[in-house]
């Protein structure tokens, strides 16, 4: 039996409590940073394929807000949250007061971008750091590399230098909601998380998972 199909539910429902942390500590710093309240949640954890990640986020040729990071530390591995680029925008105008703020074409103002890089800080850090309580795996962010772009590129770049090392990518649903009608749809973004192969099995094996034989 490989190391994938030892993966259970059980450990899903892990993986999505630790989403579900990560989401509410998001939700937290996001409304306090734009003064009004943020609900997030995971609605759903997968372990998926190279093609299937890309049609998750709409097809490899769908345009979306991403930021990507290296996770360092104990369980190595690249980390990109993609967000459609209408919630980007809405997120960005509000941190910054300006709504003129556009993601439809370039120059992009650099204001705009480094309220995108603190978003990405934010969202990263807070998933980093519940996945390093619940695993005490000591991880870490990069700095978060911006793109507005298709996600197929925005992937491929992330993972040029790895020569695409890994079959598989963790995603974590991300479902946010600005609105305090609680009726309001929320908007999904999506966590895409790629261990490098040997942290693959040292975070699965910190949540009970049999390593191989």
């Amino acid at each position: 039996m490989s190391f994938i199909e030892k993966i259970s539910s059980i450990h899903l429902d892990i993986l999505k409590e630790i989403g579900n942390i990560g989401a509410g500590h998001a939700a937290t710093a996001l409304s306090k940073l734009l003064n009004k309240k943020i609900d997030m949640k995971v609605p759903n954890v997968q372990i998926v394929s190279f093609d299937e990640m890309m049609n998750m986020a709409g097809g490899a040729e769908n345009v979306v807000a991403g930021v990507f990071l290296r996770i360092e530390g104990e369980a190595p591995g690249s980390m990109f949250f993609v967000l459609p680029v209408e919630q980007a925008t809405s997120f960005i105008r509000e941190m910054i007061g300006d709504e003129s703020f556009s993601l439809e074409s370039p120059p992009y103002s650099e204001i705009g971008l480094s309220a995108l890089q603190e978003l990405g800080n934010i969202l990263s850090g807070s998933y980093l750091s519940s996945l390093s309580d619940f695993t005490n795996l000591s991880l870490y962010p990069s700095v978060p590399a911006l793109s507005i772009d298709m996600v197929g590129a925005i992937i491929s770049y992330g993972l040029i230098e790895l020569s695409h090392v890994s079959d598989y990518a963790i995603v974590i649903d991300t479902a946010l909601n600005e609105d305090e009608d609680e009726n309001t749809e929320y908007v999904k973004g999506h966590f895409f998380l790629l261990p490098d192969p040997d942290s693959f099995q040292i975070i699965f094996k910190s949540l009970g998972v049999p390593h191989n034989d």
